[in-house]
């Protein structure tokens, strides 16, 4: 390397963001969003930095900057206090200060952990809990402070020792004055504790778009906190392919994203404990559950045969390992449990949710188990059979990938209505309105539909008085700032012709329309707040009458809930996942004809109305 050419690579900038009294040093060689990604400032960028999305914004309040936009008709030029510009097209040339745009400032107020409930979980737990009195070793009975512990539990309680027990063992022997809690899993002890600590498991939902985390108290059974917050690994991309690319093609890119989950997991665990008055040493079982990429990026497992055709997973039997091979800050010697995964991109979370649901669809003879996301699996259960499928939808369906599209949080567009020739909108925190929202995403191309300022193939009209062309492309007016564009229209129309596409393929395979579909359950964080009819509206869904259709929330949470309290449900998983009978969309001859023909806002081949 030349000396000027090293000298271009070591060239350091402070940029400031005054909106977060933040400071962070950027490299000359990486762009602003990098940076900052680096530098744990959030940024929305639905693609991860690639430039394809323009939800990276930021403004140049002071300094110079090197911008080549890949979608603006600009040359590559130094600019100084330019108007809004994409974080990740642009590199720092000398100190700068930068304003954020408000939908990455915005507070995420919405990640769905669903209700805690009062209904106590049903105990088999894996780890018992065990007081005992230990006697003092001495001059006459010398023996070692683990073997007068075992001595004093019941025969074969205990047969071997974690390290990790072992070495604390003689401390809390001594402090506790004897008066322990023997901690045990399959009979090997995993902690030790002053008598009456408390016994903890936590159970962990990580979905692409938010981490659910549940406390639970292992001997009542009862769940005592719950909470929700943003996968940190959005950082990477909001879908599970971009993030799959960066751990495949960056040094060290997988240790990145395994190291952001892991974070995201002590974190949850950090604040539940904090709340409740316990500590996080006290959590001595955990159950995690998430698709086949998260559930991979986790435990740091290979991802390339996973990126691509056939999309084959490195592991799909459940697993069982020490919380501190993940670096988790919990009991180190505790177990923790990976929920199965079925194949391709379907994973634990999906089979937490059909245990969850089990109920409802084994009540009728044919249901559908529709759970909507960055990444959407769907199951059709009829008569016995279970055809689970993934279906490509993409981040659009919960903002990403929008042009105004934002998380849940306050002044997101939750809801839009055409009522007497206007748009009626129903804003989060009752805010100014700085972008739209999943459920709002679907509602605002259900009313703009219903104005006609959309038509049946997906084209904005250009005369209707809600358009207007702004940089050349068709945008529909929301609100002040906030537009939805034509190139919107056909995030959404993709996606939701991925899903309708799925759900076809699958009726057809078990001989069925869809006017057969006793049950429609609706499940995931996305599908507590869309409108059903909506959804029916611009062909999301199926279009059934109101009473086959239920809205569930998050019931992968409560899956993975029930999973941690009871090793006999952990069993049915298993069963469960096994019973999937897996489809390959992509392979299925019929799936590109089918996803053409729903693109449009028309029935498609297979589709009758529900009497």
């Amino acid at each position: 390397m030349s000396s000027r050419a090293a000298e271009t690579t070591a060239r350091r900038f402070t940029l400031r963001f005054p909106q977060l009294d933040r400071a962070i040093e950027a490299q000359a060689t990486e762009t602003i969003f990098q940076s900052a990604r680096r530098g744990g400032v959030r940024i929305v960028g639905a693609c991860g930095g690639r430039g394809t999305c323009g939800s990276c914004l930021v403004h140049v309040a002071a300094g110079d900057v090197e911008y080549a936009p890949q979608k603006a008709p600009l040359a590559n030029a130094t600019l100084r206090n330019r108007k809004w510009i994409r974080a990740c097209q642009a590199s720092a040339l000398s100190d700068c200060t930068l304003e954020v745009a408000a939908r990455s400032l915005a507070p995420v107020v919405r990640t769905e952990v669903g209700a805690l409930g009062e209904t106590p979980l049903h105990l088999a737990p894996a780890v018992r809990a065990h007081d005992v009195s230990v006697p003092e070793a001495s001059i006459s009975h010398p023996a070692a402070d683990a073997d007068r512990l075992i001595a004093a539990l019941p025969a074969g309680v205990v047969q071997t020792l974690d390290l990790d027990a072992a070495r604390k063992l003689s401390a809390v022997l001594r402090q506790a004055r004897g008066e322990v809690r023997a901690r045990v899993r399959d009979r090997e002890l995993i902690d030790v504790a002053p008598a009456g600590s408390a016994t903890l498991g936590l159970a962990i939902d990580l979905g692409t778009t938010n981490v659910a985390a549940y406390l639970v108290d292992l001997e009542r059974g009862v769940r005592i906190a719950s909470l929700g917050i943003e996968n940190p690994q959005v950082a990477w991309g909001a879908d599970v392919i971009s993030r799959l690319n960066h751990a495949i093609r960056i040094p060290n890119g997988g240790t990145e994203l395994q190291a952001s989950g892991t974070g995201a997991i002590n974190a949850l665990a950090h604040d539940l404990c904090q709340a409740t008055g316990t500590s996080m040493h006290d959590i001595v079982d955990v159950a995690v559950c998430g698709n086949t990429a998260m559930h991979h990026l986790l435990l740091g497992l290979p991802v390339a045969q996973l990126g691509r055709a056939p999309f084959v997973a490195a592991v799909r039997a459940p697993m069982n390992l020490k919380a501190r091979d993940l670096g988790l800050a919990l009991c180190p010697g505790a177990n923790v449990h990976v929920l199965p995964n079925v194949m391709g991109f379907v994973g634990g979370d999906h089979v937490a949710a059909l245990l969850a649901t089990e109920e409802r669809w084994q009540a009728v003879g044919t249901s559908l188990l529709m759970d909507i996301g960055t990444n959407t699996e769907i199951s059709l259960i009829h008569r016995g059979e279970i055809w689970t499928a993934s279906c490509p939808s993409g981040p659009a369906l919960e903002g990403g990938h929008i042009s105004c599209g934002m998380r849940a949080a306050d002044g997101a567009i939750e809801g839009v209505a055409f009522e007497v020739g206007r748009l009626v909108l129903d804003v989060i925190g009752r805010e100014e309105p700085v972008g739209i929202c999943g459920s709002g995403v679907v509602d605002t191309l259900a009313a703009l539909r219903a104005a006609g300022a959309v038509d049946v193939r997906g084209r904005m009209a250009a005369d209707h008085p809600l358009v207007e062309t702004i940089d050349g492309e068709r945008t529909a007016r929301i609100a002040a700032g906030v537009g939805f564009s034509q190139d919107d229209v056909r995030s959404v129309q993709l996606a939701k012709a991925a899903i309708r596409a799925g759900i076809d393929i699958l009726l057809g395979l078990a001989g069925l329309e869809e006017a057969g579909i006793e049950r429609l359950i609706i499940a995931g964080a996305f599908g507590s707040y869309i409108k059903v009819a909506s959804g029916v509206t611009i062909g999301l869904f199926p279009d059934l009458p109101a009473e086959r259709c239920v809205q569930v929330g998050n019931a992968a949470g409560l899956g993975v809930q029930r999973a941690l309290a009871s090793t006999r449900e952990r069993g049915r998983l298993r069963d469960l996942a096994v019973r999937c009978r897996y489809v390959e969309l992509s392979s299925t001859p019929d799936f590109h004809r089918t996803f053409v023909t729903r693109i449009g806002f028309h029935a498609g081949p297979r589709s009758r109305r529900a009497s």
